[in-house]
């Protein structure tokens, strides 16, 4: 019996909506695509036919291979039956690309150590941006979140990491497509697919349902072909863990009964203690609690295919998408933050790192607080592309269309219960992943707390994308061609937010001598904390707000939203240009050479808006970019590829920077602006790989690349008071942290923290991608069913941060007291060193058995605040694992497991400290389902 190759895979085995017309731009010119391969009705009876997970292992290689850039190609092993059940989980297993996740769900993609806002996506060919409200904080940038749509509505995505003049441009990482169906791919006739699946997670030990279903019909004369999909899914997933809120340095009132402090000041020559305790790092509010999501996902697609002739084609897709989360949390907490000097130390210590690590504090600020949020994500595309060949060597594509993403929070609501000045606090971070937080008499009381606080802070998003592009494909000579184009694009960003903010006294009449509403049983439940790795003599249970009748005792929703004026920005952006590219095929010294070469111009005309000291304004910019890029291959023999590529790349700056104007957090004493006038991210990239298809749907590969990026945005962070910002106190708000009645504003000696954003230098990034994909049929026939992918990515970069250290007690001005700022290399933010992931398969066409696991080391995702130096992630390690059987043709039976080992996301604050910001976990899920198809 022979193995069938590669290339015969593609003839029988293929995809009822395979690759869309997008994908089809990943093979050269002279290479033919399986999605143009008829179906081959039979296959000879002594041929193995591959199926499954390794046909779309060979399907994805022979893609890859057939490239003229760097691509990778993940493709659906049947209709409806992506591998994974996240489109960013299976990007994870591409070399050089690693995940960041959110509730336990992979949300958006890191490549080559840029971060998911240097990745540029499309959809069925079309940019677009879709925007998610998960998160503790919504995503307000470029970055795509891919947990919007549902898995089992897309049939290939394809990862191209070097850049080429045809590609839309602003990308330093990557430009991934995502394809939907593709009708006249798949056989004539009717197609049915649907599928079940049960969902469990052992924490939150819910079963929830996952559904999905497929129809396409082609005509016999294959001139015609419709499909639509569905797929939907209700879940709920807990986050359980503790949370710092970074750490920070101030003086207390007393240590060990000497007091430290008079009023807001030091006493006179104040004891060595005191500075001690002043000088070292103490988590600002310490807090174990619950994060439960309840997430609604709806996708549809429909895709139109009309072929009359040979030389016209015409595709029309749509695709809609909903996302519905409601997030709920619950907390027990200590307000150290800004109320330091009102606090008494006890029993202190303080370890190697400055940290405060363990202490007894009275007179402690206790806060339980309830948050909810109610966030929805609409999104809809509609895109047309024309192909249409004019003479045997002339072609012509038109592509135009459109697509919408709204993330709306119609819901994001806070109530707090405390209790000002309670006794008996316990804290001890020894065990900085587990600490220890016990808490005195009174947290399951009722009686004990005041409502103090309440919050609603609606928010609303809306993207839009407009898109026209026209291409001409024409075949001058044999083996060289020219290929050129235009393009207008316009993406519209409008964000508004709004807040229904105060305190208790300020909104209400409060009884003298009381900070707050007192809290009554028919207000308040009791909170049970449940497994969150806690040690033992923690304090897991107290009390918080009702959320229902809380809101409905003071009307929070009838109360008027008032408009936040730093939260209303929009930024519109008009790009325009060409591009013009040449394809060839020679020899050099007898080896087959391949390539393109050419070059992109476009033309960004940016306008941006927000508000600057009460006055909405708009500011007006354009600027202009020739992108020139070249693509190599050599072939030394048939099995052996060398590529390589240089190119110009660009990447926007971040949406929320380019606003004009700024907002004041007037909880967290807080100031943010905007700036419109940065640079875009401009980088030179180089690219080196070998390639070596040693046997048939194998690979061993080593790339190197490197990333001279010549201009980098770089947030900033500053302390000062808020006068110094120049913003008038109208902007602060009767009843919140930040306002003094007494002074009818800011208290002035009261610090903020300022974030912005500035043109920053340089910096560059090299690394090395190793990767193995080994069927066991190159050792043995009697092993053909068995195989292993694995690949590795090592990363480094270098990037010179200005960072405010450390502040130290100054006995002159008997204070503490900033330090200059110093610099710090480090690597870009959101930058792992290293990452790799593997998988080991089993499948002979009836059953099929995965195991797959990914690990990426630690990273900074921020320069901080608080004057800690960086804060990032811990290391991460996910394990998955599937197991599939064919009953039949027609039916199949599934089991799949995520994040087996239950995995924590560590996250820190500062690099040198390792000061714990948080750690949680969510447990692991099972999916139990049956696939039926006809």
């Amino acid at each position: 019996m022979t193995l069938i190759a590669t290339r015969g895979v593609r003839t029988l085995t293929r995809l009822a909506c395979g690759a869309s017309l997008a994908a089809l731009a990943v093979s050269p010119a002279f290479a033919q695509d399986a999605a143009d391969t008829p179906t081959t009705d039979a296959a000879p009876a002594d041929e193995i036919v591959v199926t499954g997970f390794r046909a779309s292992l060979d399907k994805a290689l022979d893609q890859k291979r057939n490239a003229t850039g760097a691509v990778d190609v993940i493709v659906a092993e049947d209709i409806a039956k992506f591998p994974d059940q996240n489109l960013a989980e299976s990007l994870q297993r591409i070399p050089g690309i690693s995940i960041q996740r959110d509730a336990g769900e992979g949300r958006a993609i890191t490549v080559r150590g840029l971060g998911a806002q240097f990745t540029r996506v499309r959809l069925n060919g079309m940019e677009t941006i879709a925007t998610s409200t998960d998160g503790a904080a919504a995503n307000r940038d470029r970055a795509f979140d891919f947990n919007v749509f549902a898995s089992e509505l897309f049939t290939s995505l394809v990862v191209h990491k070097t850049a080429s003049a045809s590609l839309d441009e602003g990308s330093l990482g990557a430009v991934v497509d995502l394809n939907t169906g593709n009708p006249l791919g798949g056989k004539e006739g009717l197609t049915l697919v649907a599928s079940a699946q049960a969902r469990y997670n052992d924490l939150s030990k819910d079963v929830d349902p996952r559904l999905a279903g497929l129809v396409a019909w082609t005509n016999a004369d294959r001139t015609f072909g419709v499909s639509a999909s569905v797929a939907w899914s209700d879940y709920k997933t807990l986050e359980l863990g503790n949370n710092s809120v970074r750490w920070a340095q101030s003086p207390f009132r007393s240590v060990d009964g000497v007091t430290c402090m008079a009023g807001s000041n030091f006493v006179a020559n104040p004891s060595a203690e005191c500075i001690e305790v002043a000088e070292a790092f103490h988590p600002r509010i310490p807090r174990y609690g619950l994060v439960s999501h309840d997430r609604e996902r709806l996708g549809a697609t429909a895709s139109i295919q009309f072929e009359p002739s040979e030389n016209t084609k015409i595709s029309i897709d749509g695709l809609y998408s909903t996302f519905k989360e409601t997030r709920d949390e619950y907390w027990g907490e200590v307000l150290l933050r800004s109320n330091e000097r009102g606090i008494d130390v006890s029993n202190y210590v303080i370890d190697e790192n400055n940290n405060l690590v363990s202490a007894d504090l009275d007179n402690v600020y206790v806060r339980t607080e309830r948050y909810s949020r109610e966030s929805e994500t609409k999104f809809y595309q509609l895109s047309a592309r024309l192909e249409q060949r004019l003479t045997d060597s002339f072609k012509l594509n038109l592509l135009g269309g459109f697509s919408k993403s709204k993330a709306d929070i119609p819901i994001e609501t806070t109530l707090a219960f405390d209790d000002t000045d309670a006794t008996g606090y316990h804290y001890d971070y020894t065990n900085t992943q587990f600490p220890l937080l016990s808490f005195g008499a009174g947290i399951d009381d009722p009686a004990a707390f005041e409502l103090a606080e309440f919050r609603d802070r609606p928010s609303f998003l809306t993207n839009k994308f407009k898109t026209f592009a026209a291409d001409f494909d024409w075949d001058v000579a044999d083996r060289f061609k020219l290929l050129g184009g235009g393009f207008y694009r316009q993406f519209d960003f409008d964000t508004v937010g709004y807040r229904r903010d105060s305190t208790y006294c300020a909104a209400f009449t409060c009884a003298p001598g009381t900070g707050g509403l007192p809290v009554t049983p028919d207000i308040a439940e009791l909170f049970e904390l449940g497994d969150a790795g806690q040690p033992s003599g923690n304090t897991n249970a107290w009390i918080v707000p009702d959320l229902d009748a809380g809101t409905a005792l003071i009307d929070l929703y009838g109360r008027p939203a008032v408009l936040q004026q730093g939260e209303q920005r929009a930024v519109t952006e008009k790009t325009y240009g060409g591009w013009f590219m040449t394809e060839f095929e020679t020899e050099l010294l007898g080896m087959r050479l391949t390539g393109n070469a050419g070059v992109r111009y476009a033309k960004t005309e940016q306008s941006s808006s927000g508000f600057t000291s009460g006055t909405f304004v708009t500011v007006d910019r354009t600027y202009d970019d020739w992108l020139p890029s070249f693509n190599l291959n050599l072939h030394p023999t048939d099995n052996i590829i060398l590529r390589g590529a240089i190119a110009k790349v660009i990447t926007r700056p971040t949406l929320g920077s380019l606003t004009p104007g700024g907002s004041v957090d007037q909880f967290n004493f807080r100031i943010t602006s905007g700036n419109p006038f940065l640079e875009p991210y401009r980088a030179t990239t180089f690219d080196l790989a070998a390639e070596w298809y040693f046997a048939p749907g194998a690979i061993a590969s080593v790339a190197l690349f490197a990333k001279d990026i010549e201009s980098f945005p770089i947030s900033t962070s500053l302390q000062g008071t808020y006068a110094s910002s120049g913003l008038p106190n109208s902007l602060l708000t009767p009843g919140t942290p930040a306002y003094d009645a007494v002074v009818g504003g800011s208290d002035p000696n009261r610090q903020f923290e300022f974030r912005t954003t500035g043109n920053g230098p340089g910096a560059n990034l090299k690394g090395v991608e190793f990767s193995l994909q080994l069927p066991f049929s190159v050792f043995s026939d009697s092993l053909r069913h068995f195989g292993v992918l694995g690949n590795a990515t090592f990363v480094k970069s270098d990037v010179d941060y200005s960072i405010s250290g450390p502040l130290v007690y100054d006995p002159v001005q008997n204070k503490l007291v900033a330090q200059p700022n110093g610099t710090y290399t480090q690597p870009l933010l959101g930058l792992a060193k290293r990452a790799w992931n593997a998988t080991v398969y089993y499948d002979d066409g009836k059953l099929s058995v995965r195991t797959s696991a990914a690990w990426r080391s630690g990273y900074n995702d921020s320069t901080s605040g608080n004057n800690n130096i960086f804060e990032g992630y811990g290391s991460s390690f996910n394990l998955d694992a599937s197991i599939r059987y064919a009953l039949t043709e027609q039916i199949e039976l599934s089991i799949e497991g995520t994040n087996l080992t239950d995995d924590y996301r560590y996250r820190f604050n500062d690099i040198y400290a390792n000061r714990n910001y948080e750690n949680n976990h969510y447990g692991r899920t099972f999916l139990f389902g049956a696939r039926f198809k006809i």
